[in-house]
Parts: structure tokens; sequence; C-alpha cells
């Protein structure tokens, strides 16, 4: 059984290449689910909620792999625990929407909680050229993403977490000239999956 994660700033194709894996591999999946977040909405009219909103998200993102991890199965996490706090949690904290005691609360949640979960053992890091990922967020209207320059402070923050991760642990994707159905990644994923199940091959 194994945790993976894909990552990367919001309009690179995180869910579109979680579900195509889904299709060639037996995972079981979890996906973000922005919708169904009581807190998103809140915030989204009032920045009181910010805090409620990440604490949401971080044990959400937990109780979805503890679930996950029953099934025995390997795992598939579009973005996940790490990605919430590393990315979006540090986000919220340099717009103000957290202060420092809150987003010290959230960190102080996730390294404990992590602690207690084995962190992942792939991470699949997404990338897109600027221009391309400017036309996706174009048509989103999501909280967490408002600008392009939040899009860039985000991959900021990615990069300095996977500079603290084993390189051997992530699988780095430039997906800027990916077909809609991510077939090029996709194959790259799956034997690279392979390779790493036979490591003596």
């Amino acid at each position: 059984m194994r945790l993976i994660s894909i990552v990367g700033t919001s309009g690179v194709g995180k869910t579109t290449l979680a579900r195509a894996l889904c299709k060639q591999h037996d995972f079981v999946f979890a996906y973000e689910q922005h919708n169904e977040r009581p807190f998103q909405a809140l915030f989204k009219q009032d920045a009181k909620y910010a805090l409620a909103n990440q604490l949401d998200y971080l044990l959400y993102r937990a109780e979805q792999e503890c679930e996950l991890r029953q099934s025995g199965k390997s795992i598939l996490m579009d973005g996940g625990l790490d990605l919430d706090f590393h990315g979006f949690t540090r986000l919220f904290h340099a717009h103000g929407w957290l202060n420092a005691a809150e987003f010290d609360l959230c960190r102080r949640f996730y390294e404990h909680t992590r602690k207690l979960l084995p962190p992942p053992d792939l991470i699949i890091h997404l990338s897109a050229d600027a221009e391309i990922l400017r036309g996706r967020l174009a048509s989103r209207d999501r909280i967490n993403i408002a600008s392009n320059d939040d899009a860039k402070l985000l991959g900021q923050y990615i990069n300095q977490w996977l500079d603290s991760i084993p390189q051997q642990k992530i699988l780095r994707l430039d997906v800027s000239n990916e077909d809609v159905d991510f077939s090029k990644s996709i194959s790259i994923v799956i034997n690279h999956l392979a390779v790493s199940s036979n490591p003596h091959d």
C-alpha cells in the first residue's frame, strides 16, 4: 500500500490527472471537494472564517487518509494534508487572513497529525507555464486563489516544502504541453510506479 499525493498550484490539472490515473490503476481516491466544505462559502463572505476553513480542511484531509488506509490498496490524493498546510495555509497567513497565533495553531495540528500518519510515499508535482495557469484560473471562482500573484506565491511555498523532501520521493512533471487526457503524464507515472515496485529489475 502506498500513499501518492498529486500537488501543484490551482489550475495545473491535479484532479484531471488523478481521475485519469484511477482509470488505469486500482487506486482508492480522495478529492479536494471544495464545494462540500462547510466553511468555504462562509469564508468567501467573511474572512473571520479563515481559521475554521483551514482547520476543517486539515482535519478533513487527515480523516480521508485514515479512512483510505483501511482499504489496503494504494491511495491517490488530489492535493492532500501536506499541500493544504504548506501551500494554502501559508497563503492564508501571507494575506493576513490568519494571524500568527492562528497560523501556529494550524502548524501544530498539521505537525502532530503527520507524526501519527506516515507521509506520502510518492509526491507527483505538476507544473505548467504561467500563461496556461492564468487561462485556467480565469474561469474559476475559488477562494484560495484570487489572482495570478497568488498562484506564483503558492508555487513558491510548494517548492520550499518540496525542497525539504527526499528528492527520490518526488516525481516532477511539466504538463504545459499535455493533451486533455494527460496521456503523456499517465504513461510516465505508471512506468515510475512499476519501476519503484520492482527496484532490482
